[in-house]
């Protein structure tokens, strides 16, 4: 609830935004470029000579100039957003690059769930404040490039937390529910992936992972307690790529006990929400990158 009312927020003051100081609506009325009046060549920050003098001029304007706490403000709400960005971005990137999205194709981390749900209410809450200082007018939300790419910004920015919230509320239940299906080893002690996911050592079932192709037992094992090794890998899934960014070998494992192979599914079709899952998290990544192609369009294009 708290990232729904910070998204319809966020989108009122976008129509309805305050008045500040020079935007691009006064470069418009002056035919000069934004380096003309800034040493950023994209707008904003330190002015240049030129610019110090077209201030004075609106002086006695009716637009009001920001004063101290405005800025501190500014400058704080903007320091957090590009920090809060990196982090989601961050977690975006390492789990579809780094990990790939099978890692959580078992179930949602409740690690990257958290990162990801508190970074979407400060990107929305700290972008309300920034478009509060920086819109003055619809008219130049709509007519002009900085406006436009921040439509387009924000339009990315609501695609990626409503998948996000699908994905949370609807299809994490659903990633989930298999590992409550009891699952027994065939005669050949074989489990299917499947069926490796409701070993994952919780309410009394056993704690299995795959490794290599083959079943492991840790059960018993104290590190992994409830099914959960150094808090963030679960049993019932591959441990393979996992292992490759582990501070251990393979020796750690071929201590457990090895109690069958993991079963091939030949023409086996991934269920439905498991598509849609895997086509978000694509998906998302695409839009991380968008988003990156926008800011650099701010700046130096």
């Amino acid at each position: 609830m708290k990232i729904l009312y910070a998204m319809i927020l966020f989108l009122s003051l976008c129509w309805q935004p305050a008045p500040c100081g020079a935007t691009e609506i006064y470069a418009a009325r002056t035919g000069m470029s934004c380096e003309a009046c800034h040493v950023d060549p994209g707008g904003g920050g330190e002015l240049t000579q030129a610019g110090r003098d077209f201030e004075k001029t609106l002086a006695g304007s009716a637009a009001p100039r920001i004063g101290l706490p405005g800025k501190l403000l500014r400058f704080a709400a903007g320091y957090l957003h590009l920090l809060t960005a990196i982090l989601w971005f961050g977690t975006i990137l390492y789990v579809h690059l780094v990990l790939k999205p099978a890692y959580a194709a078992g179930g949602l981390p409740r690690g990257e769930v958290r990162v990801g749900i508190v970074s979407m209410a400060v990107m929305g809450v700290t972008g309300v404040i920034l478009t509060y200082y920086r819109v003055d007018s619809v008219e130049m939300l709509l007519h002009t490039r900085f406006g436009l790419l921040l439509l387009a910004k924000i339009s990315l920015y609501l695609v990626m937390v409503s998948s996000a919230m699908f994905v949370v509320l609807v299809i994490g239940p659903k990633l989930k529910a298999k590992r409550r299906e009891p699952a027994t080893l065939a005669a050949s002690g074989d489990l299917t992936l499947d069926e490796l996911g409701s070993c994952d050592g919780k309410e009394g079932r056993p704690a299995y992972f795959a490794y290599d192709g083959k079943l492991y037992d840790a059960t018993a094992s104290r590190l992994w307690k409830n099914g959960v090794h150094m808090g963030r890998h679960n049993a019932g899934e591959d441990m393979t790529e996992a292992l490759k960014l582990a501070p251990h070998g393979a020796e750690k494992v071929a201590l457990l006990r090895e109690v069958g192979a993991l079963a091939g599914e030949v023409g086996r079709k991934a269920p439905l929400h498991e598509r849609v899952f895997f086509f978000m998290a694509f998906m998302n990544l695409s839009i991380v990158f968008l988003i990156v192609l926008i800011l650099a369009l701010w700046r130096w294009a």
